[in-house]
This record gives structure tokens, sequence and C-alpha cells, in this order.
């Protein structure tokens, strides 16, 4: 079983870099859109040291794989790996495939949709190399060293990071080149996070009232769910009440919603959306008593 998630992963990580590097090559190169991390660097570079975009990413994706084995141990590498290899591969085939097969200036286009092609196209690629616990390489790997060593937070470091090379391109770019690549930063980021996330969210509900061991029993037998009771107290009255706590799909709520409200209409329900869960009924099997 294990190893066979381990290649799904990988096939997921392979699958994700494939689209990161098609939204590279065939929307963000061609259209001249800012953007962070290598490519960023890459493009930022390319007026100063006239080297092919493709060829820079490549090279410092190789060295950052690198320095992110001296300093993060083998572990990081290994789950890094797969990306190093990947990436500059299919960026290198796709600009191949793009300069030879297609007639010059044919991905060309307005650079608005460019941003937004390539800002989903990033995002879904990125999101799914998280998605499967792995690294995409690359500016992932400066931050893990500066965190690992000083405490910084990935997250707000790979920001900054990204301002930084936003900054560093808009020395030879114009206002609506500098606009578009903030757009873009923003889009890729918050489609990788709802990427990475996606069909592991669920819903997390609290359940005060007066029939709570009736209900409790419907949780328990109807919807197939566990449950647990937290003892609480109200904060007006300070009466103590049992509440309680199940965590259920997007699907199951409306019904565990009507359930509820069938069994008691003064029913105080709260109602919030969790990223993931671990355990039985969700990522083990049930064990039934």
């Amino acid at each position: 079983m294990a190893n066979k998630e381990t290649i799904q992963e990988i096939v997921l990580v392979i699958i994700g870099n494939l689209v990161l590097a098609l939204g590279v090559t065939v929307f963000i190169l061609p259209n001249d859109v800012l953007t962070g991390g290598l490519t960023g660097i890459a493009v930022a570079l390319e007026p100063v040291i006239h080297v092919e975009p493709t060829l820079v990413i490549n090279v410092m994706t190789v060295a950052l794989f690198f320095v992110g084995w001296l300093f993060l141990g083998k572990r990081f590498a290994l789950k890094t790996l797969v990306s190093t290899i990947c990436y500059p591969l299919f960026l290198s085939l796709l600009a191949w495939v793009v300069d030879t097969q297609f007639p010059e200036n044919y991905f060309i286009m307005d650079r608005y949709l460019a941003t937004i092609y390539g800002g989903i196209l990033m995002g879904c690629g990125v999101g799914l190399i998280f998605r499967c616990g792995a690294s995409s390489g690359g500016m992932d790997i400066p931050p893990s060293v500066l965190n690992k060593y000083f405490g910084l937070p990935v997250g707000v470091v790979m920001y900054l990071l990204d301002f930084v090379i936003l900054i560093g391109q808009m020395v030879f770019a114009d206002k609506e080149q500098i606009l578009y690549g903030i757009l873009l930063v923003l889009l890729y980021t918050v489609i990788l996070e709802k990427v990475a996330v996606l069909g592991h969210s669920k819903i997390q509900v609290k359940i005060l009232s007066e029939k709570n061991d009736e209900i409790r029993r419907i949780i328990l037998r109807v919807l197939d769910r566990g449950c647990t009771v937290l003892h609480a107290q109200t904060g007006y009255t300070g009466t103590e009440r049992d509440m309680l706590l199940t965590v259920v799909t997007n699907r199951e709520l409306a019904k565990l919603n009507h359930l509820v409200l069938e069994t008691d209409p003064q029913a105080f329900i709260v109602i919030s959306s969790v990223n993931e869960v671990h355990g039985r009924g969700f990522t083990l099997q049930k064990i039934y008593k």
C-alpha cells in the first residue's frame, strides 16, 4: 500500500512539474510577464547577461538542489530530486517544441490573458507538488535554509523573495508589466494553496442543544460519523452543558443540518471549514464495536 501511495505521489509531482513548465514556457516567457521565483530571476538577468532564461533556470535549479542537500540533508534532497530532474527537463523540452514546432510569435497574446493562463497553470503545478509533501526545488530552498538556521517563517521569506525579484525586474519593465507581475504572483499563490488542499477539506460542526443525547445517536447511527462530547459552560447564565463536536464532508453537511434542526429547532450550531482531517473515518479505516 505504501509503495502504491509513493508511486502515486511521484506521478503527481511529475505532472505538477510538467504543468508548471507548460505555464512558464507557453505563457510567461513569450509574453514577458514578470514573476517571482527562478523564472523571475532569469527574466531579470536576461538583459544583463544575454542568456536564454530557460538555461539560467536549469542551472540555478540544479545549483539550489545541491545547496538544499548541503544545508538541509539527504531527506530533503530526495524529496526535491524528482522536481530537480523533471522541471529543467520539461522546461528545455517544451522550449524546444515552442521554438521549432510553432511559428514565431505564435504564443504571444494579450498580456492580461497570458498572466491569467500562466498563473492558473503555475498555481496548479506547484499545488500538485506541495500536495504530495514534496518541494518544487528552486526558490523553495533558500527560505527552508533560513528557517532551519534562523527560525524565519518559510511563507514570509518566500513572499519577500518574490517581492525583491519583482523589484529587480521593474528596472527594465513598464508600469503595465509591473501590475501584471504582481497579479501573477497573487494569482498563482492563491491557486496553489487551493490545489494543495483540494479534496482534503472537511466541515467541523459544533452543536449545543437540549437534546444532545438524541442528536449524538443520530450522528453515530444515521450519518455514520464519529462524535465527541465536550463539556461547556454558557457565558450568560453559567449553565453547565455538553457540546457535540463532529466532522463531516461537504455533502453530509446539509443532511446533518436537517436532522439536527428536525430534532431540536432551537439548537445552536457552529459550522467551520477545516483544511484537512486525519484519523478514523477519513484517512484511517473505520472500526465498529
